[in-house]
């Protein structure tokens, strides 16, 4: 499982005393952990469900280093995306936008949506193959201009 390799990895870390990698592994331990048991009753996350928690924990990194950017803390931006770039060695390989193009293109035609109308079951439709291998405002962007 996932988990396991990135528990795996954290080892790795603690033993290299790879300051950077360390505080990465341990963030997403905490957050599958603290999905894990919100909610009613505690589940265990399979891989699919560790990888959109690792998707989140990339968005925010990306987010936070765009507001360190605005504000001046290039160091504190730096570390943000280094962080990031760890989160996203597991995570799916992502499509590139041709890749992304001729996927949403398939999938518009296979189910016959053309209308904006259509946008909901079009994004549902396109989500289901993408599988948080393209970030979705990019996903929606594409599946919008793509309907008439």
């Amino acid at each position: 499982m996932l988990i396991d390799t990135i528990r795996d990895d954290l080892k790795t870390a603690m033993k290299a005393r790879d300051a950077l990698s360390l505080r990465t592994l341990r963030s997403i331990i905490a957050a599958v952990q603290e999905q894990e048991v919100s909610g009613k009753g505690a589940k265990t996350l399979d891989d699919a469900g560790v990888e959109k928690v690792i998707a989140a924990q990339a968005k925010r990194r990306v987010e936070a280093a765009e507001a360190f950017d605005a504000a001046g803390r290039d160091e504190k931006a730096a570390d943000e995306r280094a962080e990031g770039k760890i989160l996203e060695s597991y995570l799916p390989e992502r499509l590139s936008d041709d890749d992304l193009a001729s996927l949403v293109a398939a999938t518009l035609a296979e189910e016959g949506l053309t209308a904006k109308a259509d946008m909901g079951q079009a994004m549902k439709a396109v989500n289901v193959k993408v599988a948080g291998r393209a970030d979705g405002r990019k996903v929606a962007e594409l599946v919008k201009s793509s309907l008439t």
